[in-house]
């Protein structure tokens, strides 16, 4: 069952800002949204919108709102202090043009986090919003061979600034595009920190909806890095059924916890396989339910359960996502494209709920 909160965010989504074909939704403008059986408010943080259109863009949305049977509406709005925000001049400097950056995490290698978040990406951009890849493993870079784009070489534009590859609708940038691929990356940590700080900071990655960034597993140096520089959005936890990798997704929640990032929720890839001949058929080859106990326990929710596909595996080495495949939509397809869509709303929802800001003297009542 759909949430009243959720049903607001949608109702507002479904509203394009004049002169544009993006919401305030999509622009991060939401905030204060507060839902009873009484009352319904929410908040406006407007940037780069004249005073009528704001004002015509207020009024849509509060009659929009009431039509779809909320009560007692009040929407206010206002021109926030353009370019600052609290959560991100408290985490640090880096600023990348994204109005929300997603952290793509495990505790462990080898549970498929870099192809879930090479599809998430891709998803995310089948969805309509413009979004950005990030490999931050400086040790296994992976994205370059999971696009097809093993050979490209970004190029720097006027202000020095580093142009991201492109693919499939998403915008690139790897270690992986900077290294001979036959030869290893030997850094130490410093050195990994201050790359990561560049791919994000000084790239011209434009203004994006999403950034996700596919972190190397563990809890080390670049995660460290990345949740004290930048603006982290949320965290997705990818981990596979069984307990070893289970206990280290548990640590991975810990530490985004522990430094204030929110968990958006797990994913749990390998969840089962189904054998093509037997689409009825689900068999749990390394164990059953472990993401939802862990997800319960921790009070996030579970954001996907992705289906172990040997054309999920072709397709990542044929260097296209499995959610382009052509023809009639599989189990993992189908997934991955709800993942998206949860991750997206988990986002929006969560951003929503937060405190309005102050901001200027010109306001709506």
């Amino acid at each position: 069952m759909m949430s009243a909160e959720k049903h607001v965010i949608d109702v507002i989504r479904s509203i394009s800002i004049p002169g544009s074909a993006r919401s305030a939704v999509h622009r991060n403008w939401v905030r204060g949204l507060h839902v009873t059986p009484e009352h319904t408010a929410i908040h406006l943080e407007l940037t780069g919108i004249s005073v009528s259109d704001g004002e015509a863009l207020r009024a849509s949305i509060a009659h929009a709102l009431t039509e779809a049977g909320f009560p007692g509406v009040t929407v206010s709005a206002d021109h926030a202090m353009i370019g600052l925000d609290v959560q991100q001049t408290a985490q640090g400097p880096i600023e990348t043009g994204a109005a929300h950056i997603i952290a793509v995490a495990s505790g462990k290698g080898g549970v498929g986090k870099s192809t879930v978040a090479a599809n998430l990406a891709v998803a995310l951009a089948q969805q309509g919003y413009a979004v950005g890849l990030a490999d931050t493993d400086i040790y296994g870079p992976s994205v370059p061979t999971m696009f097809d784009v093993e050979m490209s070489k970004p190029r720097v534009d006027d202000k020095r600034r580093i142009i991201p590859v492109e693919k499939y609708g998403v915008k690139l940038l790897s270690m992986g595009f900077l290294v001979d691929p036959d030869k290893a990356v030997i850094w130490r940590g410093p050195m990994v920190s201050s790359a990561v700080k560049q791919f994000l900071g000084e790239a011209a990655w434009g203004d994006l909806d999403f950034l996700v960034l596919d972190l190397p597993p563990g809890t080390g140096d670049i995660q460290l890095t990345l949740v004290q520089s930048a603006p982290l959005s949320g965290a997705v936890i990818v981990s596979t059924p069984q307990k070893v990798a289970l206990a280290d997704a548990k640590k991975g929640i810990a530490m985004f916890e522990q430094v204030d990032v929110p968990v958006l929720g797990v994913v749990e890839n390998m969840a089962y396989f189904t054998p093509p001949d037997q689409p009825d058929k689900r068999y749990f080859l390394f164990g059953e339910g472990g993401a939802k106990a862990l997800a319960a326990a921790r009070g996030v929710p579970v954001l996907g359960e992705i289906p172990l596909e040997m054309p999920v595996r072709e397709q990542a080495d044929a260097g296209r996502p499995i959610v382009l495949a052509e023809g009639e939509p599989s189990p993992a397809m189908v997934a991955f494209s709800t993942l998206a869509t949860n991750v997206a709303d988990a986002t929006h929802l969560h951003h929503a709920k937060r405190a309005a800001q102050s901001g200027l003297d010109i306001s709506y009542e």
